[in-house]
């Protein structure tokens, strides 16, 4: 009879437990898969403004337009038609280029795909997500070569 009593205090210590935690969870919405790559377009929002304020607005400036000083300058994200094709931005987090430093060391294709979301999202007109296929796939192909009339001379 004690055992018994015991047994059934356990399972309901276990049942609350339970209960508890799936409350906890309850209260917490799912992200919706609502981009391509099957990222809630607000978490990708919010980890891609965390690492733009992070990392990018330091040199990039916190409304995105960039600035210079000292001889060098630093290219505005806000307004730049540049960023339309999404393999542009790519290329520069994964191979830097001038005074860019490369990002692979630094942050995770789904922090680059985030950021870059952001970017062309929150300082420009340009909706569609940056995923982390388009990362890897990026990352697996040579940088493109634009054709230029005095290049090799």
């Amino acid at each position: 009879m004690f055992s018994r009593g015991i047994v059934k205090a356990g399972a309901a210590i276990r049942l609350g437990a339970v209960a508890v935690l799936l409350g906890a969870f309850a209260g917490a919405a799912a992200p919706a898969q609502d981009t391509a790559g099957n990222v809630s377009a607000v978490k990708v929002s919010e980890e891609g403004r965390q690492v733009y304020e992070q990392i990018c607005q330091a040199c990039h400036m916190a409304d995105a337009k960039g600035g210079g000083g000292a001889g060098a300058v630093i290219p505005a994200l806000a307004g730049n038609p540049k960023l339309a094709d999404k393999s542009y931005p790519i290329m520069m987090l994964l191979k830097g280029r001038g005074g860019m430093p490369w990002m692979t060391d630094i942050l995770t294709p789904e922090q680059m795909a985030a950021v870059l979301t952001y970017v062309r999202s929150h300082f420009n007109d340009y909706p569609d997500a940056v995923t982390v296929a388009d990362i890897k796939r990026a990352s697996t192909t040579p940088p493109p070569v634009r054709d230029c009339d005095t290049c090799g001379k």
